[in-house]
């Protein structure tokens, strides 16, 4: 029988083949199991740890809360004690201090008591002393009545004589400091008397020098020779003289302008010899600037010779002298230097006359008291310093030298024709259009002085004296320091600097004083 026909054989064949299905299957089913249990176990070992992460965290946060309100309860216990120690200590400080003061206070009470004692002590002595005394001196009194009772006609005279003469004495020492008292006032009503006498003995004249000199010229023609080829012959005059020449609109004549007045004489002088002789070109006017050059310098010191002639100053080194030429085209804010310089020695005489000073001594300190304004666009530093050093050097005497030195407050003034000489300077230099300032800015300068002074606090009156050159402040004690005084002048000077435009300087004096005032009634 064929197996294969054998239904039973089929039959086999599936149950052996579902018994190893099933098998196989189980065995994969068991696998898989094993796989989840692992999974499952390890996910609650994970989740394990991580709780017990978590109760261990929230455990310690829980015991730092504990310790942190213990920490808390015990500081609070420590402040309270360390306030109630504070107080204690306070009051304990303040019981000290109190018992310090009882006791210094005790200290100071038995001191009292004890020096109380000594000057009761000394009183009593000096009482004592003074009844012996008053016992002598009416013992004295009766010895001297009972001698004067046997005195002779010469001692009784001699006795009084001596007691007038005792008595004149106190009478003149009051009657010599009433008569210097009557001299200071004299002597300042004399002084303004021959101030004012100066100024009106010397009427001289003035006129304040411009920066600009005028060339008339022949022929409008004539300008273009001046310019020349391209330029070349105004270039060349430029180049020589050192000074702008201008040729504009203005008919028959050309403009020289520079702030040297030596130096822009030279370039009139040469360009009027060289339209004069009608030959310009640049050679001819190196030529006639050197020769004019040399013309000017012979001038400048016939100039000097002639001034010193003029006032009676004799013996001026010829240095000297040639300085003082050089003045002549010398201006301070437009006022000839020279002239200036001339009417201060004039000046300076008439004061010295009037005081019975040298006079021939104070007009040569008048006249070189400017002589470092012939150098000082050379030289560093003050003309009043630098004329003292030429002073010095050309030999001139101790008080001329010292007065130009001081004529500027540069040194302090040592004698009287060291204040005669500021004096003249001022009185030459300051006065209205002296130095070309017409009278309405010279009044409006003034009053913007004292504007200035007064718009700052604590000014109670200013007042702008000689001639706008000092500038008197008085303050209010009460809100001016001595101290504060000094600040003020120099804030005050340096507005003046840089609000005001003027000649020479300005002084700014503040002045501060206390007055007690008390009425007897």
């Amino acid at each position: 029988m064929d197996s294969l026909s054998n239904p039973y054989f089929f039959i086999i064949f599936g149950l052996l083949a579902g018994a190893f299905a099933g098998f196989f299957l189980r065995k994969r089913f068991v696998e898989g199991n094993e796989k989840n249990i692992k999974a499952q176990s390890k996910q609650i070992v994970e989740t394990a740890i991580v709780e017990a992460e978590q109760l261990k965290k929230e455990a310690l946060l829980q015991s730092k809360e504990a310790a942190y309100k213990v920490k808390q309860t015990l500081e609070e216990e420590l402040k309270i004690e360390r306030d109630e120690l504070k107080d204690e200590h306070r009051q304990f400080k303040r019981k000290r201090d109190g018992l310090k003061r009882e006791w210094e206070s005790f200290d100071r009470k038995q001191l009292e008591l004890y020096n109380n004692e000594k000057r009761l002590n000394q009183v009593e002595n000096e009482w004592v002393e003074k009844h012996k005394e008053v016992d002598h001196l009416i013992g004295k009194q009766r010895y001297e009545l009972s001698r004067l009772a046997g005195l002779s006609q010469e001692d009784a005279k001699k006795m009084l004589m001596d007691s007038l003469e005792s008595e004149a004495r106190m009478d003149a020492a009051k009657r010599l400091a009433r008569i210097e008292n009557e001299m200071k006032m004299e002597a300042d009503k004399k002084g303004k008397n021959i101030l004012a006498l100066a100024i009106s003995r010397y009427a001289g004249d003035y006129v304040a020098d411009r920066t600009v000199s005028m060339v008339p010229l022949p022929s409008d023609e004539m300008k273009g020779r001046i310019i020349g080829r391209e330029g070349r012959n105004i270039r060349a005059i430029e180049a020589a003289t050192g000074i702008d020449i201008i040729i504009d609109d203005t008919p028959e004549a050309v403009i020289l302008s520079g702030f040297n007045p030596v130096r822009r004489e030279v370039a009139r002088l040469a360009l009027l010899q060289l339209i004069n002789d009608g030959r310009i070109h640049p050679g001819r006017i190196e030529e006639v600037v050197e020769k004019v050059t040399k013309e000017l310098e012979a001038h400048m010191r016939e100039a000097g010779e002639q001034i010193t002639f003029d006032v009676g100053v004799h013996g001026v080194h010829v240095a000297l002298m040639d300085l003082l030429g050089r003045l002549k085209y010398r201006t301070s804010y437009g006022q000839n230097v020279l002239q200036h310089s001339l009417e201060v020695s004039f000046l300076c005489g008439i004061m010295a006359s009037e005081l019975g000073v040298d006079v021939k001594m104070a007009k040569r300190a008048g006249l070189l008291h400017d002589i470092g304004k012939a150098v000082d666009h050379e030289v560093e530093g003050s003309h009043a310093i630098i004329g003292r050093d030429l002073a010095k050097k050309y030999g001139e005497p101790e008080e001329v030298v010292y007065a130009i030195g001081a004529h500027h407050e540069d040194q302090p003034p040592q004698s009287v024709i060291d204040v005669l000489v500021q004096a003249a300077d001022a009185l030459s230099g300051a006065r209205p259009g002296a130095r070309k300032e017409m009278l309405e800015s010279y009044v409006k300068r003034l009053e913007d002085l004292e504007a200035i002074a007064n718009a700052y606090e604590g000014v109670e009156k200013s007042y702008a004296i000689q001639a706008g050159r000092d500038l008197r402040i008085i303050v209010d004690s009460n809100k001016v320091r001595d101290e504060e005084a000094t600040l003020l002048s120099q804030d005050i000077a340096k507005s003046i600097e840089s609000k005001l435009t003027y000649p020479g300087q300005i002084r700014v004096t503040v002045i501060r004083e206390t007055r007690a005032v008390e009425y007897a009634k």
